[in-house]
């Protein structure tokens, strides 16, 4: 991007010396009625571009300088978010130890079989 604003402004540079060669005159401009000012036409070309240009380059500089100041401010809420996320989340506290008794009565076979229902009475 950076090559092509480069080719923009030597081509806008060579036509205003091309156009300063063509046009090396003096004009009068009459600024008052008394206050005259003499001067070559590129130079009142100049000036008239850059009176033009100023405003606007102006309000874009404002407008990226606002816009970068809103894009810091929600990164910075972003990452203080995600950080108070994070501190909010428990750490994942390590199983307690399995016993060999509970291990072998959860066995596949019986999740997967039906257990009788159970009566009530005990034969005992």
């Amino acid at each position: 991007m950076q090559i092509i604003r480069t080719i923009v402004w030597v081509l806008i540079l060579f036509g205003i010396m091309t156009f300063s060669f063509f046009n090396w005159d003096t004009v009068e401009v009459n600024l008052w009625e008394n206050l005259v000012l003499e001067t070559k036409v590129p130079v009142l070309v100049i000036v008239a571009f850059l009176l033009g240009i100023m405003p606007m380059w102006l309000y874009h500089r404002s407008v990226k300088w606002s816009l970068g100041r809103r894009i810091r401010s929600l990164e910075a809420s972003i990452k203080s978010t995600a950080l108070a996320h994070r501190t909010e989340t428990p750490s994942p506290t390590a199983a307690a130890p399995v016993d060999k008794a509970a291990d072998e009565a959860a066995k596949p076979e019986d999740i997967l079989s039906p257990t009788p229902p159970s009566t009530g009475d005990n034969p005992a």
